[in-house]
């Protein structure tokens, strides 16, 4: 049965009460606004043949924040009272000091919604979820008999928030999300390989539960740990790469989104710092964030503010033209804010965070790009990796990777590991591919330690000269 919708000043508060709270705490402050969330989520697991998890979580809770400059103060609870706010109001108000600030203009209003606002988890019978997780099972192992163990994994939440802003306007937005996971690890020879395919998005989980989709993500993950089954140590050194579309964008998400982020510009501590309107990229390059595709993992219909979310230009033809902006950065910068100041949670301020970032396609052959590779790594799916903001120094792993020999792609290599950084990758791309694809829908941003879902993508590029940290010489 569904839950009613999350309207908290129907219920607990008083919406009058509650602005006069709020405009109180922001007597001479800048901007500020009241967060006010409901999130539910769902995980079910099956591992090894048995159900090995299976939660629901609810939360709900407020933030209230208070800015002047660069300082903001804030506070948030558990408790949707008006003795809870007061005290929040309280606390917030530290952060402002006697008077002297003129808030800042609104947010533009939006009609617009990315997504539906039915929640996910009610819309299919838990017996269904987790009979789709045993035929999943059943389906991996039945497709090779050096299938050893499958884990399953059917996610979904909703979250609902209301942000209710001085000047008295009140922005909802219901956010569902979807994901489904499957990993196999196969053996041979004594040998343990292991793959995964996972995909979502803000929509609900009809689809995902189709045995023409999570079929697919089991032949998928299949194929992976085969192709690792009889990879080879990858080598070392100094060498051209080449990226796959679509997924491999979570290296320009890390090594460059990153560091065109507001906040890191303001205080000066990204790479890209003191740049705007310079080449810092190869001609040709184009990098956007778009948190407006419909129905996308990273897509935001408004941002934690209240600020519509935008289609931004921060690379165009290689020379920076902008930057993510949250309303406190952009004010800071006298700039516009972006619709990129997003939070995990009511626990958390808002703070300029990425979307769906990604990098436009060219015009050249993704096969042509690879056979003109003379001596390098070609470098289809990616893991975990490590950057420096301040640098762009970057580390990242590959889970799929093959060895090209002039032009002929040959055994896939293990273990391949590529360094550079963001500022110097940029500018030694020396060919786009016409197969521009964004990622499936499974990436999570973290950043001082808050986490939101985003998406990336790009198409087949060429990197001159990248590190790669191999097994041998």
């Amino acid at each position: 049965m569904a839950e009613a919708p999350f309207r908290p000043f129907e219920t607990a508060l008083d919406r009058d009460r509650t602005l006069a709270q709020l405009r109180a705490a922001l007597d001479g402050a800048e901007d500020g606004e009241l967060f006010l969330e409901r999130r539910r989520a769902e995980a079910l697991v099956l591992d090894d043949g048995r159900i090995k998890t299976a939660s629901y979580d609810a939360s709900e809770g407020f933030g209230l924040r208070a800015v002047k400059g660069e300082v903001a103060g804030y506070a948030h609870a558990t408790e949707l009272s008006e003795r809870a706010i007061a005290r929040a109001s309280e606390t917030a108000r530290l952060a402002v000091g006697d008077g002297g600030g003129v808030l800042a203009p609104p947010p533009a209003g939006t009609n617009r919604t990315l997504y539906t606002d039915a929640d996910p988890i009610v819309g299919q019978a838990f017996p269904v979820k987790i009979d789709t997780l045993r035929e999943i099972d059943a389906y991996a192992r039945g497709l090779d008999k050096r299938v050893v163990q499958v884990t399953a994994t059917i996610a979904a939440s909703c979250q609902e928030v209301a942000i209710l802003r001085p000047e008295g306007t009140l922005v909802t937005d219901t956010r569902p999300m979807t994901r489904v996971t499957v990993s196999v690890i196969v053996e041979e020879n004594g040998r343990r390989e292991a793959g995964s395919a996972s995909g979502g998005g803000r929509f609900l989980l009809d689809g995902l539960l189709e045995p023409a989709d999570w079929q697919g993500k089991a032949r998928e993950a299949l194929r992976i740990a085969l192709v690792n089954l009889s990879a080879e140590p990858a080598p070392a050194g100094v060498m051209d790469i080449v990226l796959g579309p679509g997924w491999p964008g979570i290296l320009l998400h890390e090594a460059i989104g990153h560091g065109l982020e507001g906040d890191f510009n303001r205080k000066g501590s990204s790479a890209f710092a003191g740049l705007m309107g310079q080449r810092i990229a190869a001609p040709g390059v184009t990098v956007l964030d778009d948190g407006t595709i419909p129905d996308r993992r990273g897509s935001i219909t408004v941002d934690d503010e209240g600020t519509p979310s935008g289609k931004n230009v921060l690379i165009e033809d290689g020379v920076l033209v902008g930057y993510m902006q949250d309303r406190q950065n952009a004010r800071l910068m006298g700039v516009t804010p972006t619709g990129n100041g997003r939070r995990e949670s009511y626990a958390h301020a808002p703070m300029p965070r990425m979307t769906n970032t990604y990098m436009l396609g060219g015009d050249t052959d993704p096969g042509d790009i690879v056979a003109d590779l003379e001596d390098g790594i070609w470098a289809v799916g990616f893991g975990g990796g490590q950057v420096d903001i301040t640098n762009g120094k970057f580390v990242f792993s590959c889970t799929e990777a093959y060895r090209v020999k002039n032009g002929k792609v040959g055994a896939p290599v293990k273990g391949a590991t590529l360094i550079g950084d963001g500022a110097t990758a940029l500018q030694q791309i020396r060919a786009l591919g016409n197969d521009m694809a964004l990622d499936p829908g499974m990436g999570n941003c973290g950043k001082q330690g808050q986490w939101v879902p985003v998406g990336v993508g790009q198409p087949t590029v060429m990197i001159g000269g990248l590190t790669v940290g191999g097994a041998q010489a």
